[in-house]
């Protein structure tokens, strides 16, 4: 997963047309240290098909800003610049509710590819 590194780079992954799973996250947050060991078997899963980008909550306030995040982590799916759909819930979310988002995200960005 990339980490973010300015709002510039999220402008321009978010724009393209692989759908980007965007992960918000922060240091001292204990359910996102709870997905870290098992986030690097889902982006490889889904290499090729989704990027996936980390986003510090706390370095990117304007971006949690900007997109409505309320808790963390959450995870918000885009494609061409368009939000897709989100998964946020105040519960800790599992590997298998994560990759049944992600596939939702493909499924929606094939979607409106053909639309």
């Amino acid at each position: 997963m990339e980490k973010l590194t300015s709002a510039k780079q999220f402008t321009e992954m978010i724009s393209d047309s692989t759908p980007v799973i965007a992960v918000f996250k922060a240091e001292w947050c204990v359910d996102c240290r709870f997905i870290d060991p098992f986030m690097p078997e889902v982006v490889a899963k889904y290499e090729g098909k989704v990027r996936f980008i980390e986003i510090d909550s706390e370095q990117f306030s304007e971006l949690v800003d900007q997109n409505n995040v309320l808790g963390i982590p959450s995870f918000i799916a885009f494609h061409k610049n368009k939000e897709l759909i989100r998964f946020v819930n105040k519960l800790r979310k599992t590997q298998e509710e994560i990759e049944a988002f992600v596939d939702r995200a493909i499924e929606v960005a094939s979607a409106l590819e053909k639309s």
